[in-house]
């Protein structure tokens, strides 16, 4: 066992070597054949470990992300595992299978742009190149499942470099996809040239990434997944599949059983007041604090027209005290006002309305007041939700802000 331990730790350590030497300028050619008998050897979770091992001694994932179809280039034809078989209709099953029309879709998108260089007419050429791109745009569920569905147990299982780095590389594919989307609906416009240049410049590079894609998944990601993740996992995986809409392929057979009620093991919560969820679990003092801070007022009506439940952020924009929990909701409005308040309890009640929205201006102000009928999985009511939201600061927004211009002094974006 140690031996097999220190055989592991130096393909590791030499694979980590290769990355430090292709970053620095190495051919990859001459790297893939001077290490053609350790690449043979290297399994998925030595990859992992190596990206793993590289981030934790200071290397931005985005230099691994930069250099990842390099890597795969080295690691390619060699590095993972023949592929596992799994049953008809596991995720992995339907990911695979995905993956094989993506590269048909690749190739048939290929095919749409390749007649710029027999001057077919740039009308056939912007016709077929933006039929293809609506078909190829079908990737981001695929994409979207793995982001949502798969990492989070990659990372529950000490596996966080390779998705952080995968999840990296969606994105830039996703912005190329955009860009050459932009392309394809201004063809009819640009002529053999500047379609030519198109292609070359944009819509190849973005092929080969989604066409390489396809290969880090199917020798590297899925063989990982299916060494690490258990067949609970793979039943929320499962269980959770169609809350991302239409993919681009349907599962070739049901694969049972599904989504669990139940954790395999007891959660160990984090206190003795704990909420339990389907979705996770908060503490009461948890909950209670992250209500308050939500950038809205809530006041919750239950079944029987009684004030259950409101918050108490620190800046609510309509007075209320703890004495009105329990009072009737008539009782808490005036006369003028109050016949309106039961309407749309009542419409709510009754399935005639989902949600009635006011907005009104008070000062500096802008308000924006909904109410939601509460419903249980059944369809049985359960009470009415009132949110209520100063908007205007909301109104004044233009351009964009990303992620990174939070710093103090970044302006948005026109």
């Amino acid at each position: 066992m140690s031996e097999l331990l220190d055989n592991s730790r130096h393909r590791i350590e030499t694979l980590k070597g290769i990355i430090r030497q292709l970053h620095d300028g190495a051919d990859p050619g001459r790297l893939k054949d001077d290490f053609a008998d350790l690449l043979a050897e290297v399994g998925p979770s030595e990859i992992a470990a190596m990206e793993s091992s590289l981030m934790a001694e200071g290397m931005p994932q985005e230099e691994i992300q930069r250099m990842c179809d390099v890597h795969a280039a080295v690691l390619g034809g060699s590095a993972g595992c023949a592929p596992e078989d799994v049953p008809k209709g596991h995720p992995v099953d339907t990911f695979r299978r995905e993956n094989e029309h993506i590269r048909e879709l690749v190739s048939a998108y290929r095919d749409a742009v390749a007649p710029v260089a027999t001057g077919a007419s740039g009308e056939r050429i912007a016709a077929a190149w933006q039929d293809a791109h609506r078909e190829l745009t079908g990737i981001n569920v695929h994409y979207l499942r793995k982001e949502y569905l798969v990492f989070p147990f990659l990372e529950k299982a000490g596996i966080a470099g390779p998705p952080k780095v995968m999840w990296g590389v969606h994105d830039e594919i996703r912005e190329k996809l955009a860009a050459a989307g932009e392309l394809a609906e201004g063809a009819p416009d640009l002529d053999h040239h500047q379609i030519g240049l198109a292609v070359e410049t944009v819509v190849e590079p973005m092929l080969e990434q989604v066409d390489g894609m396809t290969f880090k998944e199917d020798r590297i990601l899925w063989p990982m997944c299916l060494e690490h993740l258990t067949v609970r996992d793979w039943e929320a995986v499962r269980g959770q599949w169609d809350e991302y809409g239409e993919g681009l392929v349907e599962p070739a057979g049901i694969w049972l059983p599904v989504l669990p009620q139940l954790p395999e093991k007891p959660v160990t919560l984090p206190s003795d007041d704990a909420i339990t969820m389907p979705s996770g679990h908060l503490s009461l003092r948890q909950l209670t604090a992250l209500l308050n801070t939500l950038p809205f007022d809530l006041t919750f009506v239950d079944a029987g027209d009684r004030v259950g439940f409101f918050s108490e952020g620190a800046d609510r924009i309509f007075a209320r005290n703890r004495a009105i929990i329990g009072r009737k909701v008539e009782d808490c409005h005036p006369p003028k006002s109050v016949h309106i308040v039961e309407q749309v309890v009542s419409e709510l009640r009754s399935g005639q309305r989902g949600v009635a929205e006011f907005w009104i201006q008070m000062g500096p102000r802008f308000v924006h007041i909904r109410y939601f009928a509460v419903r249980d999985p059944e369809g049985e009511f359960l009470g009415t939700l009132e949110v209520t939201q100063d908007i205007a600061p909301l109104r004044q927004l233009e351009g964009e802000r990303r992620l990174l211009a939070e710093a103090p002094g970044e302006e948005a974006t026109a």
